[in-house]
């Protein structure tokens, strides 16, 4: 660590694993729910669990980007955080804020909810993803605004490059886009229309500059190649993002009310998606295969080399497989969107937070890279999550296509929940493999708290 201000990103990393702790609690949950119809009810009904799973998702990934942030602004910058203080004013800020919203969904009933947050004032909630009440998306405004204020002037005052651009870039690109969340039409079809230009341009837009930043700037310090030619490839992978991602977003107008032309469009941009996640994998072995030194923190070596694979076969290959419109006809909405939906934030967003917190995280501790032992745990902890994660899509897309043969291809198309019935196994075979994942994320986190012998901390 060369700026003692980049030490703010340490409380985002430990809230944002802690976090992704409790995401796969009530993923399990969730889980188990799929089989045992009345788990947990009618304390935690899915919907709610659902909810809080999804929410925690995205927070604890806004955390950890933000903490990333933190971290690579200023050394990129070659210059202190404009203002610490207001870094760790935001965290407790948002920290708090999601923690309260979570025990609202938990504990106050939804429209309860709704009637104390204002939202008769302005309807926002109600919608997937953007469950959070008004105060809740006023708070995460008020956040993003001063933590943009923040890393942007730390990087007028410094420095600039093209990993701190992009990273910029994208994390603007984040805040604009999450403002069409307060905009609910009464038009049901115009309300999709827009409410994907912030799930989608989040995911499969602006994220995606994020992501590439962050492994960029990961690569660059663990295998000692020219920043110019890890900055070649950075300036392909986000053209190619951008290119197929913005108008891909059109592989969500097939079936809402759009017009028609939009199934053309959606599906030619949505074929070029796979495209930038290849060159991301590519880029990755690459760079680690031209390496000028042999990094200690193999660890995460491992996890950026994950991500490019992971986020090639979730976000690219799993997407592919149902976002032209003739199969998406069938498709959508199945089991087969969900494998798809794991595997890519899995490969694309939780992959790379966890490879900038394996990097960044000793090195806030005053060291290189964890002990041996250490490492050893979170490699395990690597393949533990890695594999399973590949296991829960790999049933969830058997139980997508057995689910789209019975209920929409067959001759006699079977009911929605006897379908269920016929697919429970591979719920249950999805709840193991879920059991797995979480045993590998203790794993991780128990990593951390290995001691050992490491290599001490050498300040260039």
């Amino acid at each position: 660590m060369k700026y003692t201000s980049q030490s703010v990103a340490l409380p985002y990393f430990i809230a944002a694993i802690g976090l992704f702790v409790g995401q796969i609690v009530f993923g399990l949950a969730m889980g188990l729910q799929y089989v045992v119809g009345d788990f947990l009810f009618p304390e935690i009904p899915f919907n709610v669990a659902r909810m809080v799973h999804t929410n925690l998702l995205i927070v604890w990934l806004l955390f950890g980007f933000m903490g990333a942030a933190y971290y690579l602004i200023p050394e990129e910058a070659e210059t202190e955080l404009y203002s610490p203080k207001l870094a760790l004013l935001m965290f407790w800020i948002f920290l708090v804020a999601g923690a309260a919203t979570i025990l609202g969904y938990l504990f106050v009933d939804y429209a309860t909810l709704a009637e104390m947050t204002g939202n008769n004032i302005l309807a926002t909630m109600g919608r997937e993803f953007l469950e959070q009440p008004l105060l809740t998306k006023i708070g995460i405004v008020i956040v993003a605004l001063a933590f943009l204020f923040n890393i942007s002037m730390t990087m007028l005052k410094g420095r600039k490059t093209v990993i701190s651009i992009v990273m910029l870039l994208g994390l603007w690109g984040l805040a604009i886009f999450f403002l069409f969340s307060f905009y609910n039409p009464g038009n049901l079809v115009k309300d999709k229309f827009y409410w994907w230009w912030v799930v989608h341009l989040w995911v499969e837009g602006v994220w995606e500059l994020i992501m590439a930043a962050m492994l960029a700037f990961v690569l660059i310090k663990v295998t000692g190649v020219d920043r110019e030619v890890i900055e070649k490839w950075l300036y392909v992978i986000i053209t190619l993002a951008l290119v197929s991602g913005l108008i891909g977003t059109g592989h969500h107008y097939f079936w809402i009310g759009t017009p028609g032309y939009w199934q053309w469009w959606g599906s030619i941009f949505s074929a070029l998606e796979p495209i930038p996640f290849f060159a991301m994998t590519v880029f990755a072995f690459n760079m680690v295969n031209r390496r000028r030194r042999e990094h200690p923190n193999k660890a995460a070596v491992l996890w950026a080399l994950g991500t490019g694979v992971m986020a090639f076969l979730g976000a690219g290959v799993w997407g592919f497989l149902h976002t032209l419109a003739p199969v998406n006809f069938y498709t959508h909405g199945s089991q087969i969107t969900a494998a798809h939906g794991h595997m890519a934030f899995y490969g694309a967003y939780v992959m790379v937070v966890l490879t900038m917190i394996s990097y960044a995280m000793p090195l806030m501790r005053g060291r290189a890279a964890n002990s041996q032992r250490a490492q050893v745990a979170e490699m395990w902890s690597f393949w533990l999550m890695t594999i399973s994660m590949v296991f829960i899509v790999l049933f969830l897309t058997a139980a997508g296509i057995l689910q789209v043969w019975l209920q929409r291809v067959s001759d006699t198309p079977m009911p929605f929940m006897q379908v269920q019935d016929q697919i429970a196994l591979f719920y249950w075979m999805r709840l193991w493999a879920g059991v797995v994942f979480a045993v590998g994320l203790v794993t991780y986190v128990a990593s951390f708290f290995i001691k050992g012998e490491s290599k001490p901390l050498i300040t260039p």
